[in-house]
């Protein structure tokens, strides 16, 4: 059973929570019969079966799921950098199941101690294009997966720290086949960007002739295998010594050499914090606080979905996704005026949580034509909204590890953009992390908006990983998702999916994304064309067919005890049991 601390905004206990929402019905349970390969008491869902592999070999070999989160990343770092990896920040979410305990470890990155409002500001004041940002040294932020690993070992590992990365190591010293996702990437990106001019991505992924690296090529990474050695010996060993060295002449390399220093690596350090939970019906939905709006914005959506009935408008209707689209422009709204690094400015998370103002904004989707224009409200807490200009980028990864004793870890994990800052060190590509900062630090006023870069400052992030209880505090699911902003969106749909309209998880997973983030609503090509066609004729602006870079991947626990996952198509996912 859950054991965590709620705020004074939320029910004081669990057994209230089946009476917070009078008007749903009790959604029917998913109807999955798992095959006996996927029925198990332990459970991976992770964007690469490398990956997945690595995290059920730990399982095998007696570890638990943070020992296998271990080798999830460290493999995914490898096979995976597109998205994630060595070089990049994370938000840890586990749950204890023998303690009840559900922690959050932070393992955001850090801005350098020099940075300053002004960071991507050219000469004349004017912030730079989003390329000129993410592929100069101003971009990487201290990365933290690897001591946000590394801190939830200490506090909950059964195998040696070292163990976690022979998976890796082995597979970079071995080789593995270049994926069809990966030799896309490769192939489209060059063109585009840096990855073919600079010398260590353009000698990994291209050969003598310059041609990118086909699909099905065996791949080979000394450099990586070093580092996953090094990493084994010291868990600090990107944060000091030789591989610190190679990530600061990195950064320090043209265009635009970046601050960031030695000081400011050695220095860093996690923030284990309390999960953001809220009731949603009757469950308690947890996920990660700012610097993170995940938490905030996924409850935010539910909360103002909570007074509708929304099992009986199900994804079939145009009511269902219509609630869903208006809940989500009005909490996107919120989300970009007011969430930042709370160590550093004031983040209304009571006031936007508040049942009073939720019930406020909810009742804006009381209409039968669209919101002409979603604007943040004025929750408690705060005198007006604030502005933003941070872009949306897709470069991250998601992956739930379900164990035999019930631990369960929801860890979404990034780079930022596709290959990060295209910059390399150890192996590994280096993130770009602090252009999830508002690039235009200043509103039409001249003040300064909330995630302006500062010195040691955590850039927003959306990162939603979830885990979500039951009115008796027992697990129900884990999920969450890559996609930049749009991650928010993907996460509440397979809450929804599940919670509301009773789909199992590859299901919920499946269902055209529709992500309303200001007055266009981009819906994904598959949603049907008559739902389509009724959004229009209710006022929505509409991007439809778009190809939506969701990496969703579910664990959820049935009656009885019995695991079921989900693995997103859209990327290489799937889903195991040791």
């Amino acid at each position: 059973m859950i054991r965590i601390l709620l705020s004074a905004t939320a029910l004081t206990t669990l057994a209230a929570l089946a009476a917070c929402s009078p008007q749903a019905a009790e959604p029917p349970a998913p109807t999955d019969t798992p095959t006996p390969a996927l029925a198990g008491p332990a459970m991976i869902s992770a964007a690469n079966p490398h990956a997945v592999e690595a995290g059920l070999e730990a399982l095998r070999n007696g570890g638990d799921a943070i020992d296998a989160a271990i080798a999830v990343q460290s493999v995914l770092g490898l096979v995976e950098p597109q998205s994630s990896g060595l070089g990049g920040g994370a938000f840890l979410l586990y749950l204890d199941a023998q303690t009840g305990d559900l922690t959050v470890y932070d393992g955001r990155e850090t801005a350098p101690a020099s940075a300053s409002p002004d960071l991507f500001l050219d000469e004349d004041g004017t912030p730079l294009g989003f390329f000129q940002a993410v592929f100069s040294g101003h971009s990487i932020g201290v990365p933290g997966a690897v001591p946000a690993l590394h801190a939830a070992h200490a506090d909950h590992g059964s195998l040696p720290w070292a163990d976690g990365f022979d998976a890796a190591t082995r597979l970079a010293d071995e080789g593995f086949e270049i994926s069809p996702r990966l030799a896309g990437f490769i192939e489209r990106v060059a063109p585009r960007t840096p990855l073919d001019e600079w010398d260590a991505p353009r000698n990994y992924f291209f050969d003598a002739e310059g041609n990118p690296l086909p699909e099905g090529h065996l791949l080979t990474n000394p450099a990586y295998a070093q580092t996953t050695r090094d990493l084994a010996a010291n868990p600090r060993a990107l944060h000091e010594g030789r591989i610190a060295e190679e990530i600061i002449a990195a950064v320090r390399d043209e265009p635009r050499p970046g601050g960031l220093t030695l000081e400011d690596l050695a220095g860093y350090e996690i923030v284990e914090r309390s999960p953001l939970c809220r009731p949603y019906r009757q469950y308690l939905v947890c996920s990660a606080p700012p610097p993170s709006s995940g938490g905030v914005t996924v409850n935010q959506i539910l909360g103002l979905l909570e007074r509708y009935d929304m099992s009986a408008t199900g994804p079939d209707t145009l009511e269902g996704w219509r609630r869903f689209i208006e809940a989500s422009r009005l909490a996107y709204a919120d989300r970009d005026a007011y969430v930042a690094d709370a160590d550093f400015v004031t983040v209304p998370v009571e006031g936007l949580l508040d049942a009073d103002y939720i019930a406020d904004r909810s009742s804006l989707i009381e209409r039968e034509d669209a919101i002409p224009s979603a604007a943040p409200g004025i929750p408690e807490g705060v005198d007006q909204p604030g502005a933003d200009a941070t872009p949306d980028s897709p470069g991250t990864s998601h992956f739930v590890v379900v164990d035999s004793d019930g631990d369960v870890v929801s860890m979404t994990t990034t780079v930022e953009s596709v290959f990060g800052s295209h910059r390399m060190a150890g192996g590994f590509f280096l993130n770009n992390q602090l252009t999830d900062f508002s690039r235009n630090p200043v509103n039409a006023d001249g003040a300064l908006v909330p995630n302006a870069p500062d010195g040691g400052k955590r850039p927003r992030s959306s990162m939603s990983p979830t885990i979500v209880f039951d009115e008796n505090g027992e697990f129900v699911l884990a999920t969450g998702s890559p996609g930049g902003s749009s991650i928010i969106a993907y996460t509440a749909k397979t809450l929804v999916a599940m919670l509301d309209w009773g789909l199992p998880p590859q299901q919920a997973i499946d269902l055209p994304n529709i992500v309303a983030r200001g007055d266009v609503v981009r819906i994904e090509a598959g949603m049907d064309i008559e739902l389509i066609a009724g959004l229009q004729q209710l006022g929505f602006e509409l991007d439809a067919n778009r190809g939506e870079n969701s990496g969703i991947h579910i664990v959820r626990r049935l009656e009885g005890g019995t695991l079921i996952g989900g693995a997103d198509s859209r990327r290489e996912g799937i889903v195991g049991t040791p």
